[in-house]
């Protein structure tokens, strides 16, 4: 077996499923689940219809997809792109598909990293867990940069920036919500053009943001402002799992320096990771509307807007700027107050440390929950509202 496996803790799933076992559920009220971060809105309908088309289907279904993807998927995905960060580029080589992010950052991972016993690789701490999956099964270290709110990436030693090969960067952030700004994408590109490593964002979330007009900035977006047209050094991912309520299609994208998309590309035909060609068809509709998008947002905001006076009194937190998560400090540990709650409420969230590394005898998620409004809108409201009662009992 990979030698590396034993580094991995278990999923923070697993660990939430083990932590539940044997409670039995004091409340006779339905169960809430605010713990995994699986949108439940209705994907948008001309996605199903295309999916349900026999003639999509059978073309899907009798065909070998190509490892690029097709001409006209990828050239939605860039005229997305454009439209969306006001960046060129050439469909033919600087996009790929991918079957979701959570495949493609672990993936670019194994196809980027050397192997070097003295290599790192920098994520934010906490984080989701494939980036640290994507590192040690390749043999690198990872370096957390702590990121309970804004990574500290200033606070990196040259040291380390010497053996690093990849950073993984998420905004806005699982969990905090934290949406990076041009100062630190741009610290970031000119470390990886002084340093020699590979930027990799994650913006599986770059479309559910609090203020309409003020989107999240993108990696590529920055680069191309800094004079850098071919992104040299960077990854931007993103897929239709949050954009699009359609997380079970599996679909998504890599973008940006095309002689890292060349050699992924060459990794990725090994891989055997081709999007099929009727999944093809359906997310090529979902990149080119925008109209569901904007309704999808509308639908996470008023979440927001019906909870934010409960959870501020509560816990002292505000709305994330980006992401549909709150990320509150409970003030006690975040097992117990996980545990509790689910005994009393029958309502689940997952415990923060599960999210991250301790490090220094520090985990940044310790005290932490985080709490995923992808529930319908009246049953988020209420679970809010019973996790907010049981929390002044819980403490």
């Amino acid at each position: 077996m990979n030698r590396h496996l034993a580094a991995l803790l278990p999923y923070p799933f697993e660990r939430l499923n083990a932590l539940k076992e044997g409670i039995q559920p004091e409340s006779n009220l339905p169960h809430v689940s605010l713990a995994l971060g699986e949108p439940n809105h209705d994907p948008p309908d001309f996605v199903i219809e295309c999916l349900t088309d026999p003639e999509v289907i059978h073309q899907g279904l009798t065909t070998y997809p190509p490892t690029r993807g097709n001409n006209s998927l990828r050239e939605a995905i860039a005229q997305w792109l454009k439209q969306r960060y006001f960046v060129d580029l050439d469909p033919e080589t600087s996009i790929l598909p991918v079957n979701g992010t959570r495949e493609g950052l672990f993936s670019l991972g194994q196809a980027v990293l050397s192997g070097d016993s003295n290599a790192v690789t920098v994520l934010p701490n906490p984080f989701y867990q494939i980036y640290e999956g994507a590192a040690f099964l390749r043999g690198s270290t990872p370096h957390y940069v702590p990121a309970t709110e804004r990574p500290e990436i200033e606070g990196v030693p040259s040291e380390i920036w010497q053996r690093t090969e990849l950073v993984y960067v998420c905004s806005p952030g699982n969990p905090t919500g934290f949406v990076a700004d041009r100062e630190l994408l741009a610290y970031l590109i000119e470390k990886a053009q002084e340093y020699e490593f590979i930027v990799a964002s994650d913006e599986c979330y770059s479309e559910i943001y609090l203020k309409e007009n003020e989107a999240p900035i993108g990696l590529l977006e920055v680069a191309a402002s800094m004079g850098l047209p071919k992104f040299n050094r960077c990854i931007a991912f993103n897929s239709l799992s949050k954009r699009s309520n359609c997380p079970g299609l599996r679909s998504g994208f890599v973008a940006g320096d095309p002689l890292v998309i060349e050699q992924y590309y060459n990794y990725r035909t090994y891989h055997g990771c081709a999007m099929p060609v009727h999944v093809q068809a359906a997310s090529e509709k979902a990149w080119l509307d925008q109209a569901h998008v904007v309704e999808n947002r509308a639908i996470y905001r008023s979440k927001f807007e019906a909870t934010q006076a409960t959870m501020s009194r509560t816990f002292g937190v505000q709305p994330p700027d980006g992401a549909f998560y709150y990320w509150p400090d409970v003030g006690i540990d975040d097992e117990l107050f996980a545990t509790e709650l689910f005994r009393r409420e029958n309502i689940t969230v997952l415990p923060g440390k599960y999210l991250g590394r301790t490090v220094e005898g520090h985990n940044p998620g310790a005290n932490r929950i985080r709490v995923a409004l992808v529930a319908p809108h009246q049953d988020c409201v209420d679970a809010i509202q019973r996790l907010c009662r049981a929390a002044q009992e819980i403490r």
